[in-house]
């Protein structure tokens, strides 16, 4: 018997028993909302996203359900135009969903205006992007801290000092980006990302402007950092290799997701993306065929 039921059965009073299954229910209701708080970093139901109107009208998200556990690392992958980097903005609340809702944490964004977007983007997100973002007249410390000055905020010097060592820049701290590597660079990035402790981090193809051996020292750098470290980080990529890092790989295509993958390597992602290749060129031949 549940909860509900059982009060309801012991309650006496007609006039009362609505009002006190409706409070039960609430509270039932709070309380699955703060253990899935607890559970994942970030969540989202019905996730959709719809660009034009008419004869231009894109589907970009097919009322996606996904959920990111804390301390963990997901990687996001799919053909080009699957969605897969509309959803990590959706869920980063870079850009607003068409239908659904999100949360970061405990916090519904689908729900925050403006000014409370900016704030819990500053607050509880990391970003890492490809183009490193980086400030070219600072230093790499001052990049690494300046989302922290930005908000007003005295570092914690503890874990600053880790995440700096973590990403192995101690000795370039004093350092401009010009005068840092590519690979450098990034790390000055992850370790900005890291620096505020956020709730979750979204990365967006943060190897693609790196050769192979500075981004298998970002990747590496990043599965440390959920390892023993605790961050949880969403990644947006298209190379196998980069995903094999991760703890567990969603595919998307046309707008949904369509397979998840754990304890992911090189070979079964590959594989798996060579599968997307022939359903697209088999679904292109049917449609060439219907035409003519």
């Amino acid at each position: 018997m549940t909860t509900v039921q059982q009060v309801t059965n012991a309650t006496g009073s007609d006039d009362h028993r609505g009002e006190i299954v409706t409070t039960v229910q609430q509270v039932t209701n709070a309380t699955d909302a703060l253990a899935s708080a607890h559970t994942y970093a970030a969540r989202g139901a019905a996730l959709s996203k719809v660009y034009g109107d008419g004869d231009t009208r894109v589907v970009a998200l097919h009322a996606v359900d996904v959920e990111f556990r804390r301390g963990e690392f997901t990687a996001i992958m799919g053909p080009s135009g699957s969605g897969k980097s509309t959803l990590m903005h959706c869920m980063a609340g870079l850009d607003a969903l068409s239908s659904g809702r999100a949360w970061i944490g405990q916090t519904e964004i689908s729900a925050l205006d403006d000014k409370g977007l900016t704030r819990l983007r500053r607050d509880q997100v990391g970003f890492i992007f490809q183009a490193f973002n980086l400030i070219p007249t600072l230093t790499a410390l001052e990049n690494i801290t300046l989302p922290i000055d930005i908000a007003g905020r005295t570092p914690d010097r503890a874990w600053l000092d880790a995440v700096v060592d973590a990403v192995g820049l101690r000795t370039r701290l004093g350092h401009r980006p010009a005068e840092l590597s590519g690979g450098q660079q990034q790390r000055v990035a992850c370790a900005r990302a890291l620096a505020s402790r956020p709730a979750i981090i979204f990365a967006d193809e943060p190897t693609g402007n790196l050769d192979s051996r500075s981004g298998a020292s970002v990747l590496s750098f990043l599965r440390t950092s959920v390892r023993e470290m605790g961050q949880t980080i969403v990644m947006v990529t298209h190379d196998p290799t980069a995903a094999s890092y991760a703890d567990r790989v969603l595919f998307l295509a046309d707008g949904r997701i369509v397979d998840e993958m754990t304890a992911p390597t090189a070979e079964r992602v590959l594989e798996r993306m060579k599968a997307f290749d022939t359903a697209g060129r088999d679904s292109a031949a049917a449609t060439a065929a219907e035409v003519s």
